[in-house]
């Protein structure tokens, strides 16, 4: 064997690697399939799409050996019997119609999980409302009963005191919590004794509450599209792109395939005279 078929040949092998590999792991990839999932469909497309260059090498390495090959010495060079172009030719031909579909169904996948996330959203919007609302109804309670709010304060005095709940020792830390909710207790109570102040800084806590509410929904939402958007960019240009490639190769190659000729002519004895 010579240099250049010995070269053909190492470069064809690596080519069939690359191929056998990736298409392994696209297999690692599916399987076990849940298709229920939105989360498991966008994980695998990008997963696929981010090895899609990984068999290109492959067919990059054995369209190069054939290249060699051609030239290369015909006399010298023998022929292999065994034709990797065809193969490599319907894989990619296969593999760019594989890329091409992904790129509709992954962003329609991105847009579901974009459409779930903002319910979760405002589901969590929801249930904020209604823990402020729970808090100042609450905090309202409190306030017209003086007696239920010296005994909060009376027992918060106790455990300060004494550095422990129900005889389990505070630390440092959760004695600083019970002070900051003695301090508002005591700061509840003295609001509670003039009314209209009462009234001012609740409506001022509402306020603030919903404030961050509504800013911990705007930061939310803003996540979940920019997520959304860079996703479909990201798979989505690249998945078009191995889909042209792949298609090309494959359109081209099966092409040439075709319309090659099948053996040498045999050249026409002259006929006698």
């Amino acid at each position: 064997m010579n240099y250049s078929a010995f070269t053909s040949l190492i470069l064809k092998l690596i080519g069939v690697v690359f191929i056998l590999s990736s298409l392994l792991d696209y297999v690692t990839i599916i399987f076990p399939t849940n298709l229920e999932s939105q989360s498991w469909k966008i994980a695998t497309v990008a997963g696929i799409v981010d090895r899609g260059v990984v068999p290109l090498v492959g067919m990059a390495f054995i369209l190069v050996g054939y290249f060699i090959d051609s030239l290369a010495d015909t006399k010298t060079l023998k022929k292999s019997a065994l034709n990797l172009k065809a193969p490599v030719y319907i894989i990619s031909a296969l593999l760019g119609l594989l890329f091409l579909l992904a790129v509709p169904f992954h962003l329609s996948n991105l847009n579901n999980a974009k459409a779930d996330a903002l319910e979760r959203i405002e589901q969590g919007v929801g249930q904020g409302a209604e823990q402020i609302q729970q808090f100042l109804t609450q905090v309202d309670t409190l306030s017209q009963n003086p007696g239920r709010l010296n005994e909060q304060i009376q027992r918060l005095n106790q455990a300060i005191e004494a550095g422990q709940v129900q005889g389990r020792q505070l630390n440092a830390e959760q004695l600083e919590t019970l002070r900051q909710q003695r301090q508002q207790l005591q700061g509840l109570r003295d609001l509670a004794q003039n009314p209209e102040e009462y009234k001012t800084r609740t409506d001022e806590l509402k306020n603030q509450l919903e404030t961050q509410l509504r800013e911990r929904r705007r930061q939310a939402e803003g996540q979940a599209t920019t997520q959304a958007l860079k996703q479909s960019l990201r798979i989505g240009l690249s998945s078009l792109m191995l889909a042209i490639v792949y298609s090309v190769i494959g359109w081209i190659g099966l092409k040439s395939e075709i319309s090659a000729p099948k053996g040498p002519k045999v050249p026409s004895r002259p006929k006698a005279k």
